[in-house]
């Protein structure tokens, strides 16, 4: 019993004591306007949003990867990587002409022969979605 009374009172020492502090401390916030513009979305940049739509289309959510990538290529029309991934979803989603595009935008995009290897599967992606 004696434990649980020490533990009580440490408590409302924190209480009492700590917690009326740490308000005291704490800054004022600026008044809130209505001005819509503070409210403005950043993006993360064409990178992160692929990194994210990667992952959408991972877990099957097609139109959370959809998005993404559109959102990369909003941001950069010339990352090729968005318009792999584009390919990707619009394959799964039975969308053969939109696939098609996408991959073949991939191709036109690429910056340099290190992509080699992604671009075979495009290629292959390409030619996958034409026979269906």
């Amino acid at each position: 019993m004696p434990r649980v009374l020490k533990i009580l009172t440490i408590a409302a020492f924190a209480i009492l004591w700590i917690e009326p502090a740490l308000h005291a401390q704490a800054p004022e916030k600026p008044p809130q306007t209505s001005d819509d513009d503070d409210w403005n979305y950043v993006s993360p940049g064409p990178a992160k949003c692929v990194e994210a739509g990667n992952v959408y289309l991972h877990r099957g959510a097609l139109q959370g990867a959809l998005s993404r990538f559109q959102e990369a290529l909003k941001d950069n029309p010339h990352y090729a990587p968005a318009y792999l991934g584009l390919g990707k979803v619009y394959e799964r989603m039975k969308q053969k002409q939109k696939a098609l595009d996408a991959y073949q935008h991939y191709l036109d995009e690429l910056p340099s022969a290190k992509d080699a290897a992604e671009a075979r599967d495009a290629q292959r992606a390409i030619a996958r979605v034409k026979k269906q």
